[in-house]
């Protein structure tokens, strides 16, 4: 990953028993898709498509870099557009993650490295069905209870996998929102550092 990235792997939280059980079959999915040598396709899906989505699509990601699994791609989309949400970006960007602004106006489009040689995630909030996602064969992981209980079907997905994160945007406006939104990308990180360690194994 990149020389700056600030986030050490091993200072990383560790995921606990139950939490662990949630993410199981997120992990098993992935396997078996890597053992009949199948492309892994991840569509990370929030309400906005604004926080949680897209912080679980960058660290999944940038885990899958770590842990050199190829063939393995990431999305995000939500049951509606809105636009990721700026503390976002520079919460990455405070944690060592080169993001470019490459398109302003009311839902502006993010390329964001995580290392030199790896491309870069293009971010914008978008429907989970839109276009630039995959259509079918794809693992539908549903980060917020609104969007697992508001879209019941996911067009297209082999399965639903709810991976659940509290939203950060409780604190926006307030003086502790810096901290719970470094908090909160820190602890998707370790989730992802835990199923992408399990699917290396």
């Amino acid at each position: 990953m990149q020389k700056s990235l600030k986030v050490q792997i091993q200072d990383l939280a560790q995921v606990n028993e139950s939490r662990k059980n949630d993410l199981t079959p997120l992990i098993s999915y992935i396997r078996k898709k890597r053992a009949n040598a199948e492309a892994v396709n991840l569509n990370f899906i929030c309400t906005h498509n604004s926080r949680r989505s897209h912080l679980s699509q960058i660290w999944a990601q940038t885990m899958a870099f770590y842990f050199k699994i190829d063939n393995l791609f990431c999305y995000s989309g939500g049951t509606e557009e809105t636009a990721l949400y700026p503390k976002v970006a520079d919460t990455l960007k405070n944690q060592g993650f080169t993001v470019l602004e490459i398109s302003e106006g009311k839902n502006p489009i993010y390329a964001i490295k995580f290392a030199e040689n790896a491309p870069a995630i293009i971010c914008f909030s978008k429907k989970y069905d839109h276009p630039f996602n995959p259509s079918s064969n794809f693992a539908a992981v549903m980060t917020c209870d609104n969007a697992d209980q508001g879209c019941p079907f996911v067009a297209g997905a082999d399965g639903r996998f709810p991976v659940k994160y509290r939203d950060p945007k409780v604190s926006d406006g307030t003086p502790s929102q810096d901290e719970v939104y470094r908090e909160r990308s820190l602890a998707i990180a370790s989730e992802m550092y835990y199923i992408f360690s399990q699917v290396a194994e």
